[in-house]
């Protein structure tokens, strides 16, 4: 299960682009497009190498000035998502 101390990191079975503000993916082993824009992409972007869930809320909600517990919360969900959809690998973390 995917938490703060979990390490992330893009999956090696996607490819990625930004087209014009969008990011777009493609997963190799569904052939299903995703696109994601504004933090989302953001995201994307700080998991191209591995990282901690925590380092990546506590980037979004700098940038982004958000509050701790809301950006944690729907940073979470996002990562789930991308985990579910065979976007990312999970390393570590309960």
């Amino acid at each position: 299960m995917l938490s703060l101390d979990s390490t992330v990191v893009a999956s090696t079975n996607q490819v990625s682009s930004d087209l014009a503000g969008e990011t777009v993916l493609l997963n190799l082993t569904t052939a299903q497009y995703h696109g994601f824009t504004g933090v989302g992409a953001r995201v994307w972007e700080l998991i191209q190498s591995a990282r901690p869930v925590r380092e990546v809320c506590a980037t979004i909600a700098s940038e982004y000035e958000v509050e701790t517990a809301q950006c944690d919360a729907d940073v979470l969900a996002f990562l789930t998502q991308c985990e579910e959809r065979g976007l990312l690998e999970v390393r570590g973390g309960a």
